[in-house]
């Protein structure tokens, strides 16, 4: 028998009718609602399904004809409509109905107008949508065109989920491609158990990286530092940005070693860091909600991988590299652990001041992520000088597509306290944008890089000094050109001979672009690398 869904129920009960309604209601009925009509979709399974399935249920809907899927992007928030709701064991050939006023972005589906319009559904079993999108593992229907519909008075659609996405053609060419080059004294992937992750989490947590190896690497080869010391290499570690991943790293790690075989890049082992939870990015910080991340990486992974490969072992050869998310990372990492680093090249990162986080100042007593002391909505996107999306769309879009994983999301479970339910305490209100004062004094003093620099520099300074090396555009598609700005204002204050260099008109998705090389960055950022590993050492041929 199909199952009703939820939302059903409940405005059942806001009617004052539920104890009625549950001696005769019938599978796919409506409820009468005071107000505009609700608009509905009737979900099913197909029966080849093998087994129930669960996850959360996400209906698209956009106006057009004759396209393939139908789904959401940041770059244009308001062409596509989008409903959700949790299933449970949804089992072959059964149906849930989703209210699609109840949950939805940007607005109530009662607020379309009519018109010809697309539908698909989507169910997200494993959570990762605001993450990574559709996975090869969720489940999907055709798009169903909607001609001529008229969402408050015409037929309820019905959409059946049938079939798995496919996976992106050049993304699947790009893994394939990199992993036909893998092989020993090439590429060697590393998944270690860490105790202290696997007791935090109270089940086995790895921490996974791709170590790519220089060209020509012979363990034992003679050393540019004399005849008879065993050939080492300096170090860097890389992380990715948000939504990136293992396959990612990898794909990135090939393009440098090719960078290397070519002669545009010195002699390095790259280590290419995992830094992704089904929460978001762990950012390689300890956290009281993600765990120990940076500790672990630290004490545990690093010795480890330098037990195992050729490595310099010292400070001046370990360095670091990131960008976005990955760029925080790597510029906390530096931050935390001057003794063990020597230095961090960290592009378009995410806010290091929180006076600036892409806009607002988080310690205004008015503090507000949706709006401007005028009123006025805060930009998140930009395209140069266009605005593409405002903070508040992205906050309640990343609500409807699910409860984790989205970028909001994932910085309070990096940054915040843990509330008395055990989940992450939100910095700011979902539903006004208000900031929590007492939330945003815990992230200013355990990860407001540019106060923790200027509360610890006594003792953090000699270390830190000529280390830190920040690469943004000033027209980043996020705005991150800001907070680097107050970043680099703090540090120049302190003395600390901080490098900050802002490419005119570069976004975030175009600051590694040298000429037509879309990575040519990764060279300068190498050779700089390699003169504080090797001073004075020539590596080109």
């Amino acid at each position: 028998m199909p199952e009703i869904g939820r939302s059903a129920l409940m405005r059942n009960a806001i009617l004052g009718l539920a104890a009625a309604i549950a001696a005769c209601h019938l599978p796919g009925s409506r409820a009468l609602a005071a107000g505009p009509a609700h608009v509905f979709f009737r979900v099913e399974a197909a029966s080849s399904i093998n087994g129930p399935v669960s996850g959360r249920l996400l209906v698209f809907v956009k106006q057009g004809e004759s396209d393939k899927e139908v789904d959401i992007t940041e770059f244009h928030p308001q062409d596509t409509w989008v409903t959700a709701l949790e299933v449970h064991d949804l089992a072959p050939g059964a149906a849930v109905e989703v209210d699609a006023d109840e949950t939805a972005y940007p607005e109530p589906f009662s607020q379309l107008a009519p018109g010809d319009y697309e539908a698909q559904a989507v169910l997200d079993v494993d959570h990762t949508y605001n993450y990574s999108g559709r996975s090869p593992e969720d489940w999907m229907s055709a798009v169903v065109p909607l001609t001529g519909w008229n969402p408050a008075g015409g037929a309820e659609p019905t959409l059946t989920l049938e079939e798995h996405p496919q996976k992106d053609p050049k993304r699947s060419a790009d893994l394939a491609q990199a992993r036909a080059q893998v092989a020993p004294g090439v590429a060697q992937l590393e998944e270690v158990e860490s105790p202290l992750l696997s007791r935090f989490w109270g089940r086995s947590m790895k921490i996974r990286a791709w170590v790519i190896l220089p060209p020509a690497y012979d363990p034992n080869a003679p050393s540019l530092l004399g005849p008879h010391a065993p050939q080492t290499y300096p170090t860097a570690y890389w992380t990715h940005g948000f939504g990136g991943g293992i396959d990612g790293a990898l794909i990135m790690g090939m393009r440098i070693r090719q960078r290397m075989e070519e002669g545009k890049m010195p002699p390095m082992i790259w280590v290419m860091l995992d830094e992704s939870l089904p929460e978001g990015t762990h950012e390689f910080a300890d956290s009281v909600n993600d765990g120990p991340w940076g500790t672990a990486l630290t004490t545990e992974f690093i010795p480890y991988l330098e037990s195992r490969y050729r490595m310099d072992a010292r400070p001046s050869s370990r360095l670091l590299n990131g960008h976005s998310s990955g760029g925080w990372a790597t510029l906390q990492l530096q931050v935390n652990y001057p003794q063990i680093f020597g230095g961090t090249w960290s592009t378009s990162p995410d806010p290091s001041d929180f006076h600036d986080f892409t806009g607002p100042d988080l310690y205004d007593p008015q503090a507000n992520l949706y709006r401007r002391p005028d009123g006025t909505p805060r930009p998140i996107f930009r395209d140069h000088d266009k605005v593409i999306a405002t903070m508040e769309q992205l906050a309640r879009l990343e609500t409807v597509l699910g409860p984790y994983g989205g970028q909001l999301a994932s910085f309070d479970w990096v940054f915040s306290p843990k509330g008395k339910d055990g989940a992450p305490e939100p910095m700011f209100d979902r539903q006004t944008g208000a900031v929590d004062p007492q939330v945003a004094a815990y992230w200013r003093e355990h990860y407001d890089l540019a106060h923790i620099c200027q509360a610890n520099w006594a003792q953090r300074g000699p270390a830190l000094k000529g280390k830190i090396h920040v690469i943004v555009g000033t027209a980043d598609t996020f705005y991150l050109d800001g907070p680097a700005h107050k970043f680099d204002a703090v540090l120049a204050g302190l003395n600390a001979d901080a490098h900050f260099t802002y490419l005119p008109g570069r976004t975030h998705f175009d600051l590694y672009k040298v000429g037509d090389d879309r990575y040519g960055l990764f060279d300068r950022i190498g050779a700089e690398m390699y003169a504080v590993a090797r001073p004075g050492v020539e590596w080109k041929k």
